[in-house]
């Protein structure tokens, strides 16, 4: 559940591939190892034949039938200081759906055999470098071999998940409360975009909460919004420019004409390597076509050929045609100010051409357009740019989104921490680790992930 809708993500969602799941497809072989080994041994009738460790009375454990063990297992991950937890309504879907064993080719069900608590996706968890104190994102209580197959593909979905939603947030953090776009949907395997997608809507809603902004979603694919409710939004690629001969303004005017209303206008200005010469002209001729349903009273022409904005893409090693060597090689600082001021002055170059009274208006249609970035933006770089005062109004920000360095690392673990005996559970931890409790772990009902 997240904590900003209080709605479960349920299988309907999701589509997992339940049987694969059950077969131990998607699970490292240990697991399943271990889950034919446990099930053999309950088959054999074996007790614990063993001399436990750490002081645990042997007598007690003489009566442990190793086979059919219940566990308690936590889940935690060590990013340092903090992770913004997403994926655990997936990772609770697939104890739903595929906890249990096979009986010859029939696979007998147990989740409801399963005692669960968990946090909410949405939720954050801190560590300060000893794994001994962790914060839990899940505990599992039940027989090791129904779910020992899940720990793989439950890891994986809340490493992923959390990592991507840490990763935005921490951009959002620089941002003052600038939109980022999230483009990183060409950079990674088509069927990630959902889950990608929803941990990027995680990080914009926690952002919106404890910060008071107002930030929208806007992914790039649609796929990316499957999970909560959002459509890709976009405007022209590079491929779309060339089939106008490099003619930007042309292409423009051709997207405008034949899009809905309701799509974004936003010229991509770098094709020629020249964004001021391509960002006027493309201005211009919105103008020239605004200027005309101004004139003729025609409101749906004036949304039409309203230019929300002009993207500024150009390449690392490229140094735009408005520049001078030392002004910075691809989307510099130096480059958006030029622009700005283009943009910003563009009505003068029309200024002969207008009446008093239509003077004001262009001012404020050349001074509405927005500016938008991307092309290796990560944090690092938007700091410097908002740091410096750069004007820039949207960043697109791509593949740092899922980096997975030192920093940025938020790999999950599952440890079994007690093993129950009779009435009492024991700790049976590795060395190193230890049972953990969290306040936000909450019980879950495993029957709501239909």
């Amino acid at each position: 559940m997240a904590l900003f809708n209080n709605r479960r993500l349920t299988n309907q969602h999701i589509q997992l591939d339940i049987h694969g799941l059950r077969q131990g497809l998607y699970s490292d072989k240990y697991f399943t190892n271990i889950a034919h080994i446990l099930g053999q041994l309950e088959h054999r009738g074996y007790y614990f034949d063993g001399d436990p460790v750490r002081g645990i009375d042997i007598s007690a454990t003489r009566n442990v039938r190793v086979g059919e063990i219940t566990v308690e297992a936590q889940i935690f991950n060590r990013r340092a200081p903090y992770a913004l937890v997403g994926g655990v309504d997936v990772a609770l879907a697939m104890l739903r759906h595929a906890t249990g064993y096979f009986v010859g080719d029939e696979f007998v069900p147990t989740w409801d055999k399963l005692e669960v608590h968990a946090v909410q996706d949405g939720s954050f968890t801190y560590y300060a470098g000893n794994p001994e104190q962790v914060l839990p994102v899940m505990q599992i209580r039940g027989r090791l071999r129904d779910f020992t197959l899940l720990e793989t593909p439950m890891l994986g979905v809340l490493s992923r998940a959390t990592r991507i939603a840490t990763n935005v947030y921490d951009v959002l953090e620089v941002c003052n409360n600038k939109q980022v776009l999230f483009f990183p949907a060409r950079f990674d395997w088509h069927q990630t975009q959902a889950l990608d997608g929803y941990a990027y809507w995680l990080a914009i809603q926690t952002h919106n909460t404890l910060r008071g902004g107002e930030l929208t979603p806007l992914i790039s694919t649609d796929a990316q919004g499957l999970w909560w409710g959002g459509t890709g939004r976009g405007t022209i690629p590079h491929a779309y420019i060339a089939c106008f001969f490099g003619d930007t303004a042309e292409a423009m005017r051709q997207f405008a004409k034949h899009m809905p209303l309701d799509t974004l206008r936003v010229a991509l200005v770098d094709f020629n390597n020249d964004c001021v010469r391509d960002a006027l002209r493309t201005l211009e001729v919105f103008w020239d076509e605004y200027r005309l349903a101004l004139a003729n009273g025609d409101e749906e022409a004036q949304k039409r050929y309203t230019l929300h904005g002009v993207r500024l893409d150009t390449s690392g090693n490229m140094l735009d045609a408005s520049l001078s060597e030392g002004d910075g090689r691809g989307v510099s600082p130096a480059l958006v100010h030029t622009v700005r001021r283009a943009l910003d002055n563009a009505w003068t170059a029309w200024e002969h051409t207008l009446s008093p009274n239509m003077i004001e208006i262009a001012k404020n249609y050349c001074r509405a357009v927005k500016i938008v970035v991307s092309g290796g933006f990560n944090r690092e770089r938007i700091e410097h740019f908002e740091t410096n005062h750069v004007p820039v109004d949207y960043y697109g920000v791509g593949s740092s989104l899922f980096t997975n360095d030192k920093t940025t690392n938020t790999d999950f673990t599952m440890d079994v921490v007690r093993a129950r005996v009779g009435d009492d559970w024991l700790n049976v931890a590795k060395v190193g680790r230890a049972p953990n409790d969290n306040p936000a772990l909450e019980p879950v009902q495993l029957a709501d992930f239909e």
